[in-house]
């Protein structure tokens, strides 16, 4: 549990998303799902085993859940992102299996059709967020999809993060690790971002869509 003040606000070195995730007003990052999610929808059987690491408030599963999803596993570290996710499924009457855990405490006890994390791989030392990867491929059943998107330290680790963005990618490194597997699209940029309180700022970015195919 985050320790917090007697004003609610919280205490050391926090990011920033945890205050916004006790919001139920204020989306922290965008209230649409990550686009890739919707090129691959048509690709999905809606019975289709689907996990989210790294879920936050759920924007990316809330979408599929919406759109007939049945079978979604979502985590994430923050208790508060997991709580407003569950509030929002009550809200928009859909079922998610989210819960609390650490990405490098997880433990897969089934098989997936769908695995994706967007900006959340490089918040942990990068063994751990390689060694997830080579767990979640074992853990994919043929024909199945991962959507990864990794921060990269093309350009440094902006101010909001830069405390915590501990395994930031080179360029690159994360297509290598899907190199038995049909890369779908592999794309490699800088963006310009800003969240609410936090200035604009800059982040480059790997993302691969990969699909196992033996």
């Amino acid at each position: 549990m985050r320790q917090t003040d007697e004003e609610g606000e919280f205490v050391g070195n926090i990011p920033f998303w945890e205050k916004t995730y006790r919001d139920d007003n204020v989306m922290t990052f965008s209230a649409k799902p990550n686009k890739t999610i919707m090129e691959i929808e048509p690709l999905l059987n809606k019975n289709a085993d689907i996990l989210e690491v790294g879920c936050g408030e759920g924007q990316n599963v809330l979408y599929l859940a919406k759109n007939g999803f049945q079978n979604i596993d979502a985590f994430d570290i923050s208790e508060a992102g997991v709580a407003k996710l569950k509030r929002l499924c009550k809200l928009s009457d859909v079922c998610i299996n989210a819960f609390t855990c650490d990405l490098g405490k997880y433990r897969f006890d089934k098989s997936f059709d769908l695995i994706m994390s967007f900006a959340t791989l490089c918040f942990v030392e990068k063994n751990i967020w390689k060694r997830f990867i080579c767990e979640a491929k074992k853990n994919t059943k043929i024909g199945g999809i991962h959507i990864m998107h990794i921060f990269t330290d093309e350009v440094p680790a902006s101010a909001d993060i830069a405390d915590f963005a501990i395994g930031l990618a080179h360029n690159g490194e994360i297509k290598d690790l899907y190199d038995d597997w049909e890369i779908i699209n592999f794309q490699s940029y800088i963006f310009e971002d800003e969240h609410p309180g936090i200035p604009k700022h800059l982040h480059s970015v790997n993302k691969i869509s990969a699909r196992k195919t033996k």
